[in-house]
């Protein structure tokens, strides 16, 4: 029997995401709300995203041979990809994403604010 954590990852693996890497996005939830940032990575199959300068979470690292000293590393850990949405470029204001299939099979993906075309990063 599937836990619960495997329930929910295999539940949420089955949402397609419009983001991808290097996309500016803006929080819509949370306690980082209004903050904007480029996300750095998307992890699809557990729905969530680390986005630059969000949810900023301090570990601390034990001395190593590549890091001697040790010491208290602040880092970006994710939060869930339900919570940001793409900013549209034209307007610099957070939209909705559809995605547009060309003729010849290529996709591209539109804000639905203002129907501009959001480049791939």
């Amino acid at each position: 029997m599937a836990s619960k954590k495997e329930m929910k990852v295999a539940r949420r693996s089955k949402r397609k995401s419009h983001i991808v890497k290097g996309d500016r996005v803006r929080v819509i939830r949370g306690n980082y709300r209004e903050m904007e940032g480029s996300v750095m990575r998307v992890m699809a199959d557990e729905g969530r995203v680390v986005v630059e300068g969000v949810n900023m979470r301090k570990r601390h690292q034990r001395p190593t041979q590549n890091n001697p000293d040790g010491g208290i590393v602040t880092m970006e850990m994710p939060i869930d990809i339900s919570n940001v949405m793409l900013i549209d470029p034209a307007s610099g204001e957070p939209s909705r994403v559809k995605i547009r299939v060309e003729k010849d099979g290529a996709k591209e993906r539109i804000a639905v604010k203002s129907g501009n075309p959001v480049p791939r990063p």
